[in-house]
């Protein structure tokens, strides 16, 4: 039987999917999607919400000014993995309550990242340009196989990476604050401080949450420890990177390329940086595959009847 309750579909990508509607309107009858379109942020946000008592987010940020608000919003079921956009200290202040499931769009991730590895080692971008404007001439390249991967995080996407790079036979490096020994031993992966991954790894790429920890955590002088021939991917979370500090190192050629799917600001304003042809912008497609989006949306809809923290 249908339940009553009053839910909230702020996402605009969960809104416009036929399935997950489909799926939602199974359980909840009274479901108010997000057919507009809109971004929702502040009193738009809280005006969408009101006299909901559950609903379903993804990038909209959920703080204490817009939980205060809503005193009759009692769960949230997250779309999508990142919860830097939730105030969790407020929710459980507030005695409000998630429904989350991580790294159910860790496949999608994972093929991105190596997707543009290639990409840049092979100098597809520049390539792409130059033909566009006229110029028709080859660029050599290199392999993925046989590349150092240094991998910073070593959660559900660190962890999914793994089996899929040692199919390119790369030698793998990780760093986490927290040890998997026995996963390491099983793939013959090295731990390493983040420094030595740094200078050590031809290919970088960056798996972990933004939080203080991790906010800037590659700032100028960590991006001067990459090698001339390093390519740095970060398909994690805008923020962890200084990108003022990676313009100019990308300018002058300290490392070889970068290809970043996300941004501290989206979209982007930094022109400079976006038109550099040693630079890969994508715009934040990391879990825009179709199995991954039905994967967070179901997570989501569970999410609204199995709320697990509190």
């Amino acid at each position: 039987m249908k339940s009553t309750v009053k839910v909230a579909v702020c996402s605009r990508s969960f809104s416009h999917n036929p399935v997950l509607r489909a799926e939602l309107l199974e359980r909840y009858e009274n479901v108010t999607f997000n057919d507009a379109g809109v971004s929702l942020r502040g009193a738009s946000l809280v005006e969408f919400l009101r006299g909901h008592a559950k609903a379903i987010t993804a990038l909209e940020v959920i703080d204490e000014a817009v939980l205060s608000q809503l005193p009759e919003l009692q769960v949230i079921g997250k779309y999508g993995v990142g919860l830097d956009m939730i105030d969790l200290a407020a929710m459980r202040s507030l005695g409000k309550r998630l429904g989350w499931t991580g790294g159910v769009n860790r496949r999608s991730v994972s093929e991105l990242v190596i997707s543009a590895a290639i990409a840049m080692l092979r100098h597809v971008p520049a390539a792409h340009r130059e033909v566009l404007s006229g110029t028709w001439r080859q660029h050599v390249g290199g392999y993925l196989t046989g590349r150092t991967v240094g991998i910073v995080g070593c959660g559900h996407i660190g962890k999914d990476l793994v089996p899929l790079l040692q199919a390119f036979d790369c030698p793998i490096l990780v760093h986490d604050i927290v040890e998997f020994p026995e996963f390491y031993v099983k793939y013959r992966i090295e731990a390493v401080t983040l420094d030595d991954l740094l200078r050590r790894s031809d290919i970088v790429t960056l798996h972990v949450p933004l939080d203080d920890s991790t906010r800037g955590m590659l700032d100028a002088r960590r991006l001067a420890l990459l090698k001339p021939t390093a390519v740095l991917i970060n398909a994690a979370r805008g923020g962890l990177v200084d990108e003022a500090a990676l313009r100019t190192a990308l300018k002058e050629k300290r490392f070889a390329a970068a290809a970043f799917d996300v941004f501290a600001v989206e979209p982007p304003t930094d022109l400079e940086l976006l038109c550099l042809p040693n630079f890969l912008v994508t715009p934040h497609l990391g879990g825009s595959a179709q199995e991954a989006i039905l994967a967070m949306g179901r997570a989501a809809i569970r999410g609204l009847d199995e709320s697990a923290i509190p």
